[in-house]
Formats: C-alpha cells, sequence, structure tokens
C-alpha cells in the first residue's frame, strides 16, 4: 500500500506496515508484524495526525508528497510520544519547518526531552478545538492510556476519533485496512495480546477513558496500529471495555516450568482433572517454551489460572517468577488461582508461588501441592482436590 488511502471525503491513512521488526519495543514478538498508522486532513489548513516510527520514515514522506502536491503542512497532531508515532517529527520539521505542533503541557515536555523541540507549539486542554476551515478538531486528553501525554482528537464533522494506541493491536494491515475489509478473527489475538502486555496495567484509566467519551458520536475509530473501525467501531470499544474491564470467560490456563519432568508431570494431572470436572477449555504452557506475551495473554483471558514450577536456587523457576512478576505489576484479578509445584530438596519456589497467588486480588484455591521428587501417590491426590476445587470455583465465580 504505496499511496495514501481515502477514510472519509478530504481524510486520509498514510501509514506503514512494518514486517521487519522482530520485537515490539524489544520485548514482544511480532509474528504478524504490526502498522504505524498515520492521518492526514487536507482542509484548509492540512493537519497531520501522528507520524511513525523513524526506521520507515522515507516512504512516509513519499505517501505525503504524493497527497499534498507541494502544500505545506499547517498543524501536526501528536496524540502519543511513544517513538513508534513520534519517531518522524524531526523529519517533518525539516520538510516543513512551519508547521505547528499541536499537544497538551505534558506533550511539550516530551517534545523537549526526545527532540530538544521547544518551538511553533500550540498548547490544547481538554475540550479545546481547533478550527481547520470547514471542520474542527476536538481535543480529549487520556492520561495514561498509557503514558502520561496521551490524548484524543475528534473530528467534529465526520466522527472521526483518532484515539492513539487505545483502541490498537498487533498485525500488518495486509491489503484491506477497515474492519469491513479484514477478516478481524485474524486480529482479535493479537489485539488482546497488545492490550493485555502494553496497555493492561492501566486499566482503570482505560475505563476512565471510556467514559469520558461515551457520549461522543463516534462513527469512525483511527487507531495508530492495526484496523480502522468504520464499520462497526462500538465492537473494539465493547472488546477494550471487557479486557479493561478484567472480564474473565469459563475456562482454566495451566502455566508451569520443569526442569526434569516432575512439575509437568502434575500440571498434566491438573490439566486431566479440570476436564473431567467439564471445564472445556484448557490451554496448557510449558514456560520454558512459550513466550511471556503469550501466557500473559492466556492468564488474562481465562477465569482459572493453575501456576506449577520447581525450586530453582531456593526460589520460583525464572521463567515462572517472570510471568509472576508481570501479573503483580499488571494487577490481575478476577481471577480463580491455584499452585503446586516440586523441589529437589528443600523447597522455596511453590512458598513463592503460594505468597503471590495470597496477596494476588483473586480467589485462592488450596491446597498448596508440592512434591518432594517424583509426586507419590499422595501428592497427586492432593493435586486431584485442588483442581477440583479449582473447577467448581471457575463456575461460581462470577467477574
Amino acid at each position: 500500500m504505496d499511496r495514501p488511502i481515502p477514510i472519509t471525503e478530504d481524510v486520509y491513512w498514510i501509514g506503514i506496515n512494518d514486517r521487519e521488526t522482530h520485537l515490539f519495543e524489544s520485548l514482544w514478538p511480532l509474528p504478524r508484524g504490526v502498522s504505524y498508522n498515520s492521518y492526514m486532513i487536507v482542509d484548509e489548513k492540512i493537519t497531520l495526525i501522528d507520524t511513525v516510527k523513524f526506521t520507515v520514515t522515507s516512504p512516509y514522506l513519499d505517501k505525503i508528497s504524493k497527497l499534498i502536491d507541494g502544500r505545506s503542512i499547517d498543524y501536526l497532531v501528536i496524540n502519543h510520544m511513544e517513538p513508534d508515532h513520534s519517531g518522524s517529527i524531526k523529519a517533518i520539521i525539516d520538510r516543513f519547518p512551519h508547521v505547528r505542533i499541536v499537544g497538551n503541557r505534558k506533550t511539550e515536555k516530551f517534545l523537549e526531552n526526545f527532540y530538544g523541540i521547544t518551538e511553533n507549539i500550540h498548547i490544547v486542554d481538554d475540550g479545546d478545538e481547533i478550527d481547520l476551515g470547514s471542520r474542527k478538531l476536538r481535543f480529549y486528553l487520556t492520561p495514561m492510556v498509557h503514558w502520561p501525554e496521551t490524548m484524543m482528537t475528534y473530528d467534529t464533522r465526520e466522527g472521526i476519533l483518532f484515539s492513539g494506541d487505545a483502541f490498537g493491536g498487533f498485525g500488518t494491515l495486509d491489503g484491506g485496512i477497515f474492519d469491513d475489509e479484514l477478516n478481524l478473527e485474524h486480529y482479535e489475538q493479537e489485539i488482546s495480546r497488545y492490550y493485555t502486555n502494553i496497555i493492561a496495567k492501566y486499566s482503570p484509566m482505560v475505563q476512565a477513558a471510556l467514559k469520558k467519551l461515551s457520549g461522543v458520536d463516534i462513527k469512525v475509530i483511527c487507531a495508530t496500529h492495526g484496523p480502522i473501525w468504520r464499520s462497526d467501531p462500538g465492537y473494539i470499544i465493547d472488546y477494550y471495555d471487557r479486557l479493561s474491564s478484567m472480564e474473565t470467560v469459563e475456562g482454566a490456563v495451566v502455566i508451569y516450568g520443569s526442569m526434569y519432568g516432575n512439575t509437568k508431570k502434575m500440571a498434566d494431572r491438573v490439566a486431566r482433572v479440570l476436564s473431567e470436572e467439564g471445564i472445556e477449555n484448557i490451554i496448557v504452557h510449558d514456560a520454558s517454551k512459550t513466550h511471556l506475551s503469550y501466557l500473559v495473554n492466556d492468564a488474562w483471558r481465562y477465569r482459572g489460572l493453575v501456576i506449577g514450577t520447581p525450586t530453582y536456587n531456593t526460589g520460583m523457576f525464572p521463567p515462572i517468577e517472570e510471568f509472576v512478576h508481570f501479573l503483580t505489576n499488571s494487577r490481575i484479578k478476577n481471577h480463580v488461582i491455584g499452585v503446586f509445584g516440586s523441589c529437589g530438596w528443600g523447597g522455596g519456589g511453590v512458598k513463592e508461588l503460594e505468597e503471590f497467588a495470597r496477596r494476588s486480588v483473586c480467589r485462592f484455591v488450596e491446597p498448596v501441592v508440592e512434591a518432594t521428587g517424583a509426586p507419590t501417590a499422595e501428592d497427586l491426590d492432593r493435586l486431584d482436590e485442588m483442581a477440583r476445587s479449582v473447577a467448581r470455583s471457575i463456575k461460581e465465580y462470577t467477574c
């Protein structure tokens, strides 16, 4: 897609697909790539909404040149200063030195800190508007969704919400860019993984933003990643509402680490008993083989979370420790949690796992089962008891 694509009259997508980057933020795998969405409004005042990552600046500038045909850009609206969206700001200023940057007070400080930009900045506050000629842009401050300066821009004539990272997701736009041109089943997993790994910690702020936008007549949502929602913007609003409310579905994810097979044997036993107790949606992950981003995504979705660890250097197995740390940091709730594991002699890993479960804002299910060496018949009986209790709690616990 080497040319601008019209969204409505005089409003264009000028984004770039990135299929080369292996890890988003040098952390999260991108098996299906990612799009950096930027938008342009061609009115009496030509306005650019966000930019793209510095690695794709050249084709981005080519799209802009094709669209404006020798005219200059009057405004550059910055909804979010993260470098995958602000990385081409200096290139825009170099090409269009009289462009005026629109942002809020916190944007101003980021511009100085990241790029040394201190001039031609137009500061807006919540509810402020700028006139482009045939339309006005209104600004809604949405702090900590998911950086301090984040805001959204609303085209009052067309009902378009330029939402920044909110309502976005991983995945390139392969031919189609609109929700009605795409098979959304292919995008749901990547939208969820994007949310649970990057934005989930700030779910209360997402809820506050949704409340602020509840009275706005939104006809199209243009996020900085993923599809443009023109056919059914309510779909992605509802999806984000469920994610940020930490709603869970009936099911269980069993996540374990195992060095020599003992904890793995216990994990398989738990999964079988859950199935026997009528739990249909069950996923089992080996934390040593499955990337953290997928562990977190499944843990966020399913109501039951059963975690198993061997003891490693008197503590949790490192991949499990990393997973637990992430869950703690993202403040997971509305789950049923059970824990188990094994040790060679002195233990310690399962104790730390139990402490996490008891501290969490979740329903902790006993008994805690720790085998010394291979699980004995007694260990397996207690494991069955724990799994049955988890299954009952999954069915009883409404979130």
